[in-house]
């Protein structure tokens, strides 16, 4: 099953989202993301674990 994700899932104030095939490719497309268009986020333990816990499966 395919997931999904927005940052407006997460709270964010931005329009980007993505889906891929599995968690691990989602999350790297939303560490890429957060390094490109986010500069300055910190990413830390509870920012990921509120990602992962937004995720949809579609």
């Amino acid at each position: 099953m395919t997931k999904s994700i927005s940052c407006a899932d997460a709270g964010a104030d931005c329009s980007w989202s993505a889906t891929a095939e599995t968690e691990e490719e989602l999350m790297s497309k939303v560490a890429n993301h957060a390094k490109e268009d986010h500069k300055g986020m910190e990413v830390t333990p509870e920012l990921v674990a509120k990602i992962k816990s937004v995720i949809k499966e579609i």
